[in-house]
């Protein structure tokens, strides 16, 4: 059998998190005065805390020293945090288990590629660290997709080539990032916001084992 690189989004593709991100957002928001609905939550996918921050002041056209921004993204991440203390496998979204599983047992490397910087606590929380044979997060890259780096990075770590390498995504930015690098970009998600990718499924149970098999030959 051939060897494929699987990457791994984590936020809307492993794990529901992007709910927790849109309450602390959302409290930081709402502090502020600025009206932050889900469709506004949309344009944060995929990007950096920093960024995000700038995308909500933007919305509410505030203005604010250096200070008061590095304030509320350490007040976002904590309020973040608190909302993962019970994180457990209840958590993991459906379908993604039984394919992380097929692809260890056929002896696919299996990397994680995400913006986030608490990707490392939130698998082991759900039980998954042990599927991941590399784990690329916010902390270990300079650039946010749509730059590729940070699956650049997870398929070098697994030794295999971006040409060999499978991205999973919900983010047109993911999307983006893993064309950019060369890699066969897997939407999960709605069709008509995802429609770069190249194969794209709603969600992980309409995956089945026999597609990952032809993934893996190709």
């Amino acid at each position: 059998m051939n060897t494929k690189a699987f990457i791994f989004d984590l936020d809307g593709v492993i794990v529901d998190t992007a709910k927790y991100h849109y309450l602390a957002w959302q409290k930081i928001a709402n502090e502020l005065n600025i009206e932050f609905t889900h469709e506004h939550n949309e344009l944060l996918k995929g990007v950096s805390r920093v960024r995000s921050l700038d995308i909500i002041l933007e919305l509410g056209k505030v203005t604010a020293s250096q200070e008061d921004k590095d304030r509320w993204l350490v007040q976002k991440n904590e309020e973040y945090l608190s909302y993962l203390v019970d994180m457990n496998e209840s958590e993991i979204l459906p379908g993604v288990f039984p394919i992380l599983k097929f692809l260890k047992e056929n002896n696919q490397p299996i990397a994680l590629g995400s913006a986030s910087k608490n990707a490392r606590p939130i698998l082991e929380k759900t039980g998954l660290l042990p599927y991941f044979d590399a784990i690329v997060d916010g902390n270990d890259v300079t650039n946010a997709k749509p730059d590729p780096e940070v699956f650049l990075i997870a398929a070098k770590l697994l030794n295999i080539t971006p040409e060999n390498s499978i991205v999973f995504e919900d983010s047109v930015a993911g999307v983006q990032a893993a064309n950019i690098g060369n890699m066969t970009s897997i939407g999960i998600g709605e069709a008509n916001t995802l429609h770069e990718a190249k194969y794209i499924f709603n969600d992980f149970t309409t995956i089945d084992t026999h597609f990952i098999e032809e993934l893996i030959k190709e």
